[in-house]
């Protein structure tokens, strides 16, 4: 099992929240946080080169969840801090963390991606450069 200290920080983006993010209860929509979470990956796995590759593969994610520390209220500027750690054979474990810009943690995630495919659809094992990154000092 992975603990917080086999985790590696990958990559912190900065988010401004839109007034739009917001719902009737003057704080951040739940779903939204995903989103926000989804942001700061997709701009690591873009730094990385890893989206979507040459050999027509990428990730996709098979598994997510957030817990809600506390409500996200207008204006903010959120740090998410996206996190992994060692692969599996096709499979690798990312963490988040949205704090706002005070040092407040709001919410804590998990996803767990699965490196696939994009024609076939199937599972394909970690490349060995995404390994590196995930698994590097």
């Amino acid at each position: 099992m992975t603990t917080k200290n086999d985790r590696k920080l990958l990559h912190v983006t900065r988010i401004e929240l839109r007034w739009a993010d917001m719902d009737a209860n003057a704080h951040v929509n739940n779903a939204t946080y995903f989103t926000y979470m989804e942001q700061a990956r997709i701009e690591w796995l873009n730094a990385a080169g890893m989206q979507n590759t040459a050999e027509g593969e990428g990730p996709v994610v098979v598994k997510t969840s957030c817990t809600y520390l506390a409500p996200i209220g207008y204006p903010e500027t959120l740090e998410v801090r996206v996190y992994g750690a060692a692969p599996g054979r096709t499979s690798f474990p990312t963490w988040y963390e949205i704090n706002g810009a005070a040092g407040a943690r709001y919410a804590e995630g998990d996803a767990t991606m699965v490196w696939t495919n994009r024609a076939s659809g199937k599972s394909q094992p970690v490349p060995d450069a995404l390994r590196a990154l995930l698994a590097g000092p």
